[in-house]
């Protein structure tokens, strides 16, 4: 008798991540810097007319960001450009209201270049976010003569200041001056980042990595790469989200707060499909930008541990937000949180307890004659692959010596798709036996799960339910 989703199980295996998103999801974890007028407004949203004169971040040293950057894990840092207030933290060719005519270095200063070249000092990634909304420029909701502005803007980002990683567009749309909402024509910005800067990643309003449908840390249960192609259509979205009424866009669950966007039943249907992972965004305070009511309010570095082992540890990544004051440095209670959250990330997954743990298979061999050993190397090289047909697959680890287990750290093979639907782990302990600690779904690229940090003498992993057949390219226990 076939299996039911046999034949879906072939459609959603086919679908596997371009060359950048999986250097993208390598990644796991960067930074986002919003920085504007706004910082000396205490606004979040700017409306445009604030005077370059109020800009003056007159202690800025933009290694001081990377540096704590770094501290944290991050292994990139994605600067705002531009924010919907139109303020240019460039002194670019086609406004005035730039950073050209503050008061910072005498209109000499070039905060994109200062963070581009202390990334490469440093050894991180460097993107850009530049808002499609821009509500200082006099030709916003006039169509074409916009879309031109924006993309000299963005030629302007995408050649001066070297390699970006990530192109970060998100949907803001209001008014322009004529009364008209701005209809982007983000075909053509998504081909202007293709031929300016290949390896970018096209974000959030892109058809590269999907906004993980809110800026709070929550992260869906099952969090799967594979959804329907429609989602990674801005307009499409935008448009179906506004007509409270329209039952299709309920029905086709391609909204990104929905909770189910991956599952076998919500994609059954779909015509077409798309490698499309989320991104975790949140700020490390309850604002965007500096407001100096909220130097008490940094998240605790409780909260920021356990939304890291969700997020990085739940097959997203973790965009955390870190906002300068208005003489261009960090906060003390940020710097310090972040240094504490690179701390912990560091010391937990310093030693990988599978280094010294037998482990052995059920099947005892892969399709290719591989055996679980393939799964020591954190890398797509090595593998282990049951035969096609052969959803279930068993792995233990075991120890002569208890070992004090705190994480586990999983990942499937993504160049051959996402395929893991449900698994279990249990822990031995000498003398109890083994005892079920976790009852999982979906793995990904990764998938951090937290141990009872008792002293085992076994971890033992069943896959209950994949599609076609688990890949696993890594195991690793801290």
């Amino acid at each position: 008798m076939s299996y039911k989703y046999e034949e879906l199980d072939k459609r959603l295996v086919s679908v596997v991540p371009s060359k950048r998103q999986v250097e993208y999801q390598q990644r796991e974890f960067y930074g986002f810097i919003h920085f504007t007028v706004n910082t000396y407004t205490n606004k979040e949203w700017g409306l445009g007319d604030e005077s370059p004169e109020i800009f003056n971040p007159y202690d800025l040293d933009a290694e001081s960001w990377v540096k704590a950057a770094v501290s944290a894990g991050m292994q990139g840092l994605i600067l705002t450009c531009k924010h919907h207030d139109g303020f240019c933290l460039w002194p670019s060719k086609y406004t005035e209201h730039s950073v050209k005519n503050s008061p910072y270095k005498d209109g000499k200063g070039d905060i994109v270049k200062e963070l581009s070249d202390a990334c490469k000092k440093y050894g991180i990634k460097f993107g850009v976010y530049l808002s499609p909304w821009d509500r200082n420029c006099a030709v916003y909701g006039t169509g074409k003569e916009y879309d031109d502005f924006y993309i000299n803007q963005m030629t302007e980002l995408l050649t001066n200041y070297g390699d970006v990683y990530t192109f970060w567009m998100d949907g803001a749309c209001g008014e322009g001056p004529n009364g008209k909402k701005q209809v982007y024509d983000w075909e053509r910005y998504y081909a202007k980042v293709r031929e300016l800067q290949p390896e970018a990643v096209l974000s959030i309003c892109g058809p590269d990595v999907r906004w993980c449908g809110n800026e709070a840390g929550v992260v869906r249960k099952s969090e799967w790469s594979v959804v329907s192609k429609l989602m990674t259509s801005p307009a499409f979205t935008a448009e179906l989200s506004q007509k409270e009424d329209n039952e299709e866009f309920r029905k086709r669950a391609i909204d990104p707060t929905n909770e189910e966007l991956g599952s076998r039943e919500v994609l059954e249907n779909e015509p077409e499909l798309a490698w499309y992972p989320a991104e975790t965004d949140l700020s490390i305070r309850p604002g965007w930008f500096y407001h100096p009511e909220e130097d008490d309010k940094v998240r605790s570095l409780e909260n920021l541990k356990d939304i890291y082992l969700k997020s990085v540890g739940g097959n997203t990544a973790l965009l955390l937000n870190v906002c300068p004051m208005k003489n261009g440095r960090f906060h003390e209670n940020d710097t310090k949180r972040l240094a504490e959250l690179g701390d912990f990330i560091r010391e937990s997954f310093k030693d990988n307890l599978a280094d010294k743990a037998e482990i052995i298979s059920v099947p005892e061999k892969g399709d290719r004659g591989e055996n679980i050993s393939s799964i020591r190397a954190d890398d797509y090289e090595t593998y282990f692959k049951t035969e096609d047909g052969k959803r279930e697959l068993c792995i233990e680890l075991k120890w002569e010596e208890g070992v004090k287990a705190s994480y586990l750290v999983l990942k499937e093979n993504i160049l051959l798709s996402q395929r893991v639907e449900s698994f279990k782990v249990y822990e031995e302990v000498k003398g109890e036996g083994y005892k079920e600690v976790y009852d999982g779904t979906v793995i990904g690229y990764k998938r951090i799960v937290v141990l009872s940090g008792r002293e085992v003498t076994g971890i033992k992993i069943e896959i209950t339910d994949s599609r076609i057949a688990p890949a696993i390219s890594f195991v690793g226990v801290y």
